[in-house]
């Protein structure tokens, strides 16, 4: 398997064999990925060549580094962006209940505005997140970027779903007094 920056290379040098090459090395972690959020293999399948086609337009100019990163974060967006579209008129427990657990800590009631933009929030996050131990740094991603259920969360850290689901909450609790005390609620 070649390293990414040979797979850089070919990008810069609009090879197509780039996006090949990029395919093989991480196709069967973006398809788990985007099947995460979407449940549903077709979708997940074209929301994973959407996010080829928008590395290939994308690079050049950007020189993403670590390439992995750049690309799970557009698989991600596209696989949100196709969820939202699929579920405008129904709901999806699954992946909704995630997100309104973290909603309840950030947008606690609908007067509630946050007075940075977006970049600023995630960088409260990001900080907030290196105070944490690296177990409960780990199953606040599991869950809220990668969307994964507490039993999956569970046996990946070998912890009771009961014990996952109690880190989650103190966890929630630990970053509404965070973002509280940085002024962000």
């Amino acid at each position: 398997m070649i390293s990414d920056n040979e797979i850089m290379a070919l990008f810069f040098n609009r090879s197509q064999e780039a996006v090949k090459e990029l395919a093989d090395k991480y196709g069967k972690m973006c398809l788990s990925f985007s099947y995460r959020i979407l449940k549903n293999d077709c979708d997940a399948q074209e929301c994973v060549n959407d996010s080829y086609l928008a590395v290939w337009n994308t690079v050049p100019p950007n020189k993403p580094n670590p390439l992995k990163t750049y690309l799970m974060k557009i698989v991600r967006n596209i696989s949100l962006a196709r969820y939202k579209s699929n579920t405008a008129q129904k709901r999806n427990s699954y992946y909704d209940t995630s997100l309104e657990e973290l909603e309840n800590v950030i947008f606690e009631n609908d007067s509630v505005e946050i007075q940075a933009e977006k970049s600023e929030l995630t960088e409260y996050i990001n900080k907030f997140l290196a105070t944490l131990s690296k177990e409960d740094r780990v199953i606040f991603l599991k869950r809220y970027w990668f969307c994964q259920a507490y039993s999956e969360i569970a046996a990946s850290v070998n912890l009771s779903e009961k014990n996952v689901s109690v880190r989650l909450t103190r966890t929630r609790k630990k970053l509404k007094k965070y973002l509280e005390k940085e002024g962000v609620l």
